[in-house]
């Protein structure tokens, strides 16, 4: 079993960053291949161009970048976004991967009657890091507005599989046992659907 871990965090000694690594060492441990894609280590440039336009309404080629990024999800059976939410959503840089990356012709084709939807090798997991609470989230939406914008409105039109969707809440707030706590049980909830454990 092959995954890919997604992190977006500038700062690599972030709780984003600890999580990600956690995730890794994890899957390491069980035997699994893993690799870590830091996009701000990597470089990788959110912004949707005139060139993306161009391959999406199928009058250029592919940029180079976006074709490695879908070479190396082609190779995985699991993918792990591990974000901090910003303004109830992911940060830029991940939220332009997915807009570059998750694209028509490779991700879905909408040409056909209905949607050919070609992700279905893939099980995306979505690991965020809040600074609100639990409380919070549920009283005000949030939780409902990032399930139909990832859950919905990427994963299934693409295809893929939800896989584990945590939060680790209070995250600027809370102790650091409380935060230990959190972050274990991420780690065992995307470990549990890997291994095929019910949660």
């Amino acid at each position: 079993m092959r995954t890919l871990i997604v992190v977006d965090h500038p700062d690599t000694t972030s709780l984003t960053h600890h999580v990600a690594r956690r995730l890794a060492d994890d899957i390491a441990h069980r035997g699994d291949d893993v690799a870590i894609a830091d996009l701000h280590a990597e470089g990788f440039d959110p912004r949707f161009t005139l060139a993306d336009r161009q391959r999406y309404s199928a009058d250029g080629p592919l940029p180079s970048d976006v074709e490695a990024e879908q070479r190396r999800l082609d190779d995985v059976d699991h993918l792990v976004l591990v974000f901090p939410v910003y303004w109830w959503s992911v940060p830029a840089t991940l939220k332009g991967w997915i807009d570059r990356v998750f694209v028509h012709g490779w991700a879905f084709d909408d040409t056909t009657v209905p949607v050919t939807r070609k992700l279905g090798h893939l099980t995306v997991h979505l690991v965020a890091v809040a600074g609100e609470d639990a409380a919070g989230f549920a009283k005000r939406g949030y939780d409902a507005a990032m399930a139909t914008q990832l859950e919905t409105g990427v994963i299934g039109y693409c295809g893929a599989r939800l896989g584990a969707r945590v939060t680790v809440h209070s995250s600027e707030t809370t102790s650091r046992n409380e935060l230990a706590r959190a972050v274990d049980g991420a780690v065992t909830s995307v470990a549990a659907v890997q291994v095929g454990v019910p949660v």
